[in-house]
């Protein structure tokens, strides 16, 4: 489980009206319900609306897939046509949920619905107060693990919907669940490299909920925040050379030259020692090789493993060789954690790019953003 959250981390900082299949393009028949998509940075979502009802693609749930899923959310007396008959049909709006990645929770307390949440796997690993909150209640029961749900009692709550997600087209427990009559929703909100991308999968909820006015203002909240930060970001007269991750088993992972997190560095003005390598994951590295590039590099953002230096010498005791841990410009993200121990970063970071990019952008160049204190990151001493 641990090199499961480090690499998700790394990941972090990285329908036609006509054919019958799942996979096939949704082309309206009829010209007067032609619409645009309403999304704009997220590569694996499309959501359009119609009169009485949305059609929601999700064309990315996993890496290198090409399978397209199609819901329709039909709203109260929407009349849907015969030829989307052959797609997962959704009323909306829903009124209970069970989404299944910490990463889902910030969408339901930011549209103020997170009281809907009635099922989550791993309930220690979520940060929200709010949510802990109904947890603490009762209201939020525990599903067990990602990879082996509790379909039994999943079955006993009968959810308007479940929100998953897929490392790959194996998922025989989601399977399951949808021949038990259960709607299931993927999400891809973890398989986008691009900030942006990762926080529009909020409007997914939005139109779950009906809230796709207020899901659309989150969003363009954000959006505003993150363009201003990388303008910002510009202004900075230096562009000091940056390391990231850490080892973990044997090989130091890090994030890859088009992944969120190399992303990030580049949007704060900030020169990442890979962020020419390819791949939208995480590279996995010798000690040897990143010692002989990186040793050098003026910052360190690890991989959120250490609270302190003292415990990274500990773990390796050749981590002080490196200049940036020499002048104590380390930085982590594991300080801030909910009740029970659940990280924030891996919750909230994805969902909020514009701390996350404010934050890196505050460590690499102080003088930008004066007064402003790091909310997820901290130097570690």
């Amino acid at each position: 489980m641990k090199l499961y959250f480090l690499k998700i981390t790394l990941l972090l900082f990285s329908v036609s009206f006509i054919g019958c299949k799942q996979n096939s393009e949704v082309v309206l028949t009829d010209k007067k319900c032609k619409s645009e998509n309403t999304i704009h940075y997220a590569t694996g979502l499309s959501i359009t609306n119609h009169k009485g009802f949305s059609i929601v693609i999700v064309s990315n749930p996993w890496p290198k897939t090409t399978k397209k899923f199609t819901y329709i959310l039909k709203e109260k007396n929407g009349i849907i046509p015969d030829s989307l008959q052959q797609f997962t049909t959704i009323q909306v709006p829903i009124q209970s949920i069970v989404v299944t990645s910490t990463t889902h929770v910030p969408s339901l307390e930011m549209l103020g619905i997170e009281n809907s949440l009635i099922g989550f796997p791993n309930l220690n690993y979520i940060s929200s107060d709010k949510v802990r909150t109904q947890i603490e209640k009762g209201k939020v029961i525990e599903l067990g693990n990602n990879t082996s749900l509790n379909t039994e009692k999943i079955i006993n709550l009968q959810p308007d919907i479940i929100v998953g997600y897929g490392l790959d087209n194996n998922n025989p427990t989601l399977d399951n669940l949808q021949k038990s009559g259960l709607k299931v929703v993927l999400n891809g909100d973890w398989n986008e490299t691009s900030p942006l991308g990762k926080a529009e999968w909020i409007k997914l909820f939005g139109a779950l909920y009906c809230k796709q006015v207020e899901a659309n203002k989150i969003f363009t909240t954000i959006e505003k925040e993150y363009l201003a930060a990388t303008v910002l970001a510009k202004k900075a007269a230096s562009k000091p050379t940056v390391l990231a991750g850490d080892i973990f088993e044997g090989k130091w992972y890090l994030p890859s030259g088009t992944s969120w997190g190399s992303l990030l560095f580049k949007e704060a003005n900030a020169n990442y020692l890979w962020q020419d390598s390819k791949g939208t994951g995480s590279l996995s590295l010798s000690f040897e090789t990143v010692f002989e590039k990186a040793k050098n590099a003026d910052f360190w953002i690890t991989s959120g493993q250490f609270s302190t230096l003292k415990a990274m010498s500990d773990a390796n005791t050749h981590y002080n060789q490196y200049k940036a841990f020499q002048n104590k410009k380390v930085y982590s993200f594991c300080g801030k954690k909910g009740k029970t121990g659940g990280v924030l970063y891996y919750e909230l970071g994805p969902n909020r790019p514009d701390i996350v990019l404010k934050d890196l952008i505050k460590i690499m160049h102080p003088e930008l953003l004066v007064g402003y204190q790091l909310y997820f990151f901290e130097k570690l001493k």
